[in-house]
C-alpha cells in the first residue's frame, strides 16, 4: 500500500510558455498552466506572480503545492511559509509544510505542524487523512510518544488497512523503539514487524489471533525487550490480571523496564494491592523521576499503605509534570479529603467533573 497526499495538484512535463508582464496576466497564465497540468510552466509563472505581488496567498499556496508534488520539499516548505504567514489558521498548509519538513528531516517541527494542521481540519478531506495520520504516528514514535502513536494507528485498524508498513509502525511504537522504519537496520526488522502484526489484530479485537501471534513472537524473539509489555498493554483495559502476568514476564526478560513496572504497579493498584504495588512503583519512580505516571503510581501506592503525606508529595509532583492527567486529579480529591483540606478537594473535584463531562471513562494511567 502506498500512502499518498492529494491536494489538487498534479505533475506534468511541458515547459513554461512565454509569460506576460503584469501581475494579472501572469496570475491568469499561471492558473491556465496549472489547469493543463503544465507543472514546469505553472511553477515558473507562480514564482513570477508572487514576486510581483508577495501578499497574494493563493500564489504561494499553488507554488508550494506544485513544488511539493515535484518532490522539491525545501522550496515547497519556503513557499508555504509565506502562505502561512498570510493565512496562519490554514490547516492544510500547516499539514503539508509538516510533510515537507518530514522529508527534509526537520522532525520536531514536522510533528508540531502536522498536529496543528490536523487540529485545524487538514484531515477533513478523507483522501488526505491516512497520509497525515501515518506520518504523525511515525513522528510520535520517533519522539518517544509511543502510546499516542498507537492511538493514531487506530485509524488504520478501524479502516481495516492491513499493510506491512502499518504493521511495522505499530510494532515500533508497541516495542518502544524510537526510530523511523527507513532507519531500522534490516536484521532488526523481524521482531517489530511480527509484534506489529499481532498488535494490529489485538487492536482490531481479534484477541485469539493476537494471542497466537504474540506467543509466536515470544518464541522467536525470547530476549526482545517490550514484547510482553506490548501484549500486556493491549490486554490491560479489558483484562488487567492477564496484563499483569505479561508485565511480570517482561520484567523477567528486561529487569528495570520502567513502563512495565509502572503498568504492573497500576494493575495491582486496581486490585487495591497497595503494598505489593509499592516496590514496583518505587523502582519506576527511581528510574524515571520525570515520569508523571511513575510519580502517580508511587503516590497512590504510598497513600494506600498509609504514608499519606509522602504520597501527596508524589501526586503533586505528578500534577506538575502532567496537569491534564485526570487520574492525578482524581487521586488528589481522595488525599485532600483524607487530610481535611476541603477547599483543595472541592477544587480538584470540580476540575474532574469539568474534564470528564464529555469523555468516556478510561483505565490507563
Amino acid at each position: 500500500m502506498t500512502l499518498l497526499l492529494i491536494f489538487s495538484c498534479t505533475t506534468a512535463q511541458t515547459a513554461a510558455q512565454a509569460a506576460p508582464d503584469s501581475f494579472d496576466d501572469v496570475a491568469r497564465e499561471a492558473a491556465a498552466a496549472r489547469e493543463r497540468k503544465d507543472v514546469a510552466g505553472a511553477n515558473e509563472l507562480y514564482g513570477r506572480a508572487v514576486g510581483l505581488k508577495p501578499e497574494w496567498p493563493d500564489g504561494w499556496w499553488f507554488l508550494g503545492m506544485l513544488q511539493y508534488g515535484a518532490g522539491d520539499y525545501a522550496n515547497a516548505r519556503d513557499a508555504l511559509n509565506h502562505y502561512i504567514a498570510l493565512m496562519p489558521q490554514a490547516g492544510p498548509a500547516l499539514a503539508v509544510r509538516g510533510l515537507c519538513e518530514f522529508e527534509t528531516a526537520d522532525y520536531r517541527q514536522s510533528l508540531l505542524d502536522i498536529q496543528k494542521g490536523l487540529e485545524l481540519g487538514a484531515a477533513n478531506q478523507s483522501e488526505n487523512e491516512g497520509a497525515l495520520r501515518y506520518h504523525l504516528a511515525l513522528l510520535l514514535t520517533l519522539n518517544g510518544y509511543f502510546e499516542d502513536a498507537l492511538g493514531e494507528y487506530g485509524f488504520f485498524v478501524r479502516s481495516k488497512i492491513a499493510a506491512p508498513e502499518i504493521f511495522m509502525g505499530i510494532g515500533l511504537a508497541g516495542l518502544r523503539i524510537p526510530v523511523l522504519p527507513k532507519d531500522l537496520k534490516a536484521d532488526l526488522q523481524a521482531a517489530p514487524l511480527a509484534a506489529g502484526t499481532a498488535g494490529f489484530h489485538a487492536m482490531a479485537g481479534d484477541t485469539e489471533v493476537a494471542q497466537r501471534e504474540f506467543q509466536e513472537v515470544f518464541r522467536r524473539f525470547p530476549a526482545a525487550a517490550n514484547t510482553h509489555y506490548f501484549w500486556g498493554y493491549l490486554l490491560f483495559v479489558k483484562d488487567p490480571e492477564r496484563a499483569a502476568v505479561e508485565f511480570r514476564r517482561e520484567l523477567e526478560v528486561a529487569p528495570g523496564n520502567e513502563p512495565a513496572e509502572v503498568m504492573l504497579a497500576w494493575s495491582l493498584l486496581l486490585r487495591n494491592s497497595f503494598a505489593e504495588a509499592l516496590p514496583y512503583a518505587e523502582k519506576a519512580a527511581a528510574t524515571a523521576p520525570d515520569s508523571s505516571t511513575a510519580q502517580l503510581v508511587l503516590g497512590r501506592a504510598l497513600v494506600g499503605t498509609g504514608a499519606v503525606s509522602e504520597g501527596l508529595r508524589h501526586l503533586e509532583a505528578a500534577l506538575k509534570l502532567d496537569p491534564e492527567n485526570i487520574e492525578i486529579h482524581v487521586a488528589l480529591v481522595g488525599v485532600y479529603s483524607r487530610l481535611g483540606r476541603k477547599e483543595d478537594a472541592r477544587r480538584e473535584r470540580l476540575l474532574c467533573l469539568e474534564r470528564t463531562k464529555n469523555e468516556a471513562p478510561f483505565a490507563r494511567p
